[in-house]
């Protein structure tokens, strides 16, 4: 198999994962609970290695996590930052310990940080994951009034008196499950990348809602296309390099901003 012929299975998967992440990091930013994502990310993790120590199978989605958030009226004492960090650093710190009792539990928390998506195969892993977000896209698509107004206008939703804790939990609980299944293919350094760095990218140029989606999902796009290009190019290990070209895209876009700004 040569090279170029290696690299579609894992173009696939991006794109599959781009589709839906880079879409739910438009409501991740708008809500400001940034590291939701690195939390659930991490908790799916766990989970991985959790099944590797008790003989089940690394990649079943047996457990999902949700969030709920309260309402602007209540006057949280603490931010709900401050709850979903803690979620994350309690987490990596449960992984380690599990991983120190997984046979190569080094490779498994490595594995389960930069994925492991040049292997993926377009069955099952491919499929599964195209037909889970194809059905959390049609829910979502269905959903879009409530979710897209709860994310960016919360205080009409309130004004209309709608249950937000209700809308938020089916929002968080299809987040979770978006979450759970893109850790095993891509890992959790991917995934956070995948779902913020676009939606930073977008929201640089932009607050209408449908721009926003095209420009998250042509970066995402972009920057994976470059990764994997490079990673062919110059035999360099594939996960870590998508991610730094997602930094570099977003780099990138901050210097077109200043330029756009200064041509103005």
């Amino acid at each position: 198999m040569s090279g170029l012929q290696l690299m579609i299975p894992p173009f696939v998967a991006c794109m599959v994962l781009v589709a839906m992440l880079s879409y739910l990091g438009l409501h991740v930013i708008a809500r400001e609970v940034i590291f939701v994502d690195l939390s659930l990310a991490q908790m799916a993790a766990l989970g991985s290695l959790t099944a590797l120590l008790i003989h089940v199978e690394a990649d079943s989605t047996w457990a999902y996590f949700a969030l709920t958030r309260t309402s602007h009226r209540e006057g949280r004492r603490v931010p709900q930052e401050a709850f979903i960090g803690i979620v994350y650093v309690v987490a990596s710190a449960a992984a380690v310990l599990v991983a120190n009792k997984v046979p190569g539990g080094g490779e498994a928390i490595e594995k389960t940080l930069t994925g492991s998506i040049l292997w993926v195969t377009f069955k099952p892993t491919i499929l599964k994951l195209a037909l889970a977000y194809a059905a959390l896209g049609v829910f979502h698509y269905a959903l879009r009034h409530r979710f897209l107004t709860i994310s960016f206008h919360p205080e009409e939703a309130e004004r209309q008196g709608w249950k937000i804790k209700w809308w938020d939990f089916l929002f968080y609980l299809s987040f979770g499950v978006v979450i759970t299944l893109a850790v095993p293919v891509a890992g959790v350094l991917m995934v956070f990348s995948f779902l913020v760095v676009p939606a930073a990218v977008a929201f640089l140029f932009t607050r209408d809602m449908r721009r926003l989606a095209y420009i998250s999902w042509g970066s995402g796009a972009l920057a994976s296309i470059l990764g994997l290009w490079i990673s062919l190019e110059g035999d360099l290990p594939t996960g870590p390099l998508i991610v730094c070209m997602y930094g570099l895209v977003l780099v990138g876009a901050l210097v077109l901003r200043k330029l756009v700004r200064a041509s103005a």
